[in-house]
């Protein structure tokens, strides 16, 4: 395969921005990273005409996209409409989640998963599980008649179908036993607190021990006081990794701003997005600049990966590059994907290329450019 040399661009990686440099990309990876006038002369080289070159965004929690709701019709067409329209959008790694809902709508997103899991572009990583083991108290759009604490004959029963589709799941981890936690850990699961009415001392038992993330902090948790401190400071002094959706509707910028402070590294980006659906337990509508359920609960986000950097941009006063890092490396990380979310030497080429207005111009996915899909 031919050396193709990425030039005249604003290189995105690991906190810093760097000009002068080529990204020299062969066989789907990046095999060097060197001066603009040292490209070798056989290397095939494009001109990015000065446009920033981040490594591809990774979303951790996505509901659908497209008038295509995986998580209240999960089909494999629903995942193939979220894979194209991410892609599209410069994401290039994706938990496609399911909430809280029937055995049957689970089951059936397990079983598209497999299936989409051997026909994907290589943007679609597995599955998220949101739920059904939540905290009622703090259910926010989920249906609480779906809501239950886990049995570990049915946890077991669902990772054994899954066949390692499973990547993460969401509980409230203080209505569990911790047998459902320690299985859950030893199968390499994502285990994350959501939807949880855990206190202080709850929180500070389980987070990092084992559970290694946070669920959209701030939204659907008990809130801080200064006689109750409850879960939100010990998220703070145990710093697991935290998602947060940086849409300034869910979450105010100043609170977002708070939570950079305090987590610094551990805080990362997701949409939490949904698209209008008008059957299932979802049926999301889009009123002006959010979705809601029809009895107008706040539900999922309008937001696009590269949207929420520009808000965290420009509204939070979080430099552009590690505004990246919140979309891409901290969630690599946290997903053990150990060649994505850098633009460095043996890293996957999985990159995205957008202009000084967030306006994504190029995907590129395994060293390809990728041609718009509708």
């Amino acid at each position: 395969m031919p050396i193709l040399a990425l030039h005249n661009l604003k290189l995105i990686s690991t906190g810093v921005i760097a000009e002068g440099k080529a990204v020299l990309v062969q066989n789907g990876t990046i095999i060097d990273i060197i001066d603009e006038t040292a490209i070798p002369t056989d290397a095939e080289k494009k001109n990015l005409n000065g446009a920033y070159l981040a490594p591809g965004f990774i979303d951790l929690q996505i509901y659908g996209s497209g008038g295509k709701l995986f998580a209240g019709t999960p089909t494999v067409e629903a995942l193939e409409q979220l894979e194209n329209d991410l892609l599209n959008q410069g994401t290039t790694g994706v938990f496609a989640t399911i909430g809280t809902n029937t055995n049957e709508i689970v089951e059936a997103g397990i079983e598209a998963a497999k299936i989409f899991r051997e026909k994907a572009r290589g943007a679609f990583w597995g599955l998220h599980l949101e739920g059904p083991y939540l905290n009622p108290a703090k259910k926010g759009a989920h249906p609480e008649k779906f809501i239950k604490k886990a049995m570990l004959a049915e946890v077991k029963g669902w990772v054994e179908k899954a066949d390692g589709v499973i990547k993460m799941i969401t509980i409230a981890p203080e209505l569990q036993d911790q047998e459902v936690i320690d299985y859950l850990y030893g199968q390499g699961i994502i285990i994350s607190s959501g939807h949880s009415n855990a206190t202080y001392t709850e929180g500070k038992a389980f987070l990092n021990k084992p559970v290694q993330a946070v669920t959209h902090l701030f939204n659907a948790m008990p809130q801080m006081h200064h006689r109750e401190p409850g879960y939100i400071p010990a998220i703070f002094e145990e710093r697991p990794y935290t998602s947060i959706v940086a849409d300034g509707i869910h979450v105010d910028f100043a609170m977002i701003r708070l939570a950079k402070r305090e987590l610094g590294d551990k805080l990362f980006l997701i949409t939490d997005a949904v698209t209008s659906t008008k059957e299932g337990a979802y049926q999301h509508e889009l009123r002006g600049d959010r979705y809601t359920m029809p009895d107008g609960t706040l539900s999922g986000s309008c937001l696009t990966m590269l949207k929420a950097v520009e808000n965290c941009v420009k509204q939070v006063g979080i430099d552009l590059a590690e505004a990246v890092n919140m979309a891409s490396l901290y969630p690599a990380e946290l997903a053990s994907q150990t060649k994505k979310g850098k633009i460095e030497k043996d890293f996957d080429a999985d990159l995205i290329v957008f202009n000084a207005d967030f306006e994504v111009l190029e995907t590129i996915l395994n060293g390809n450019f990728l041609t718009k899909t509708t």
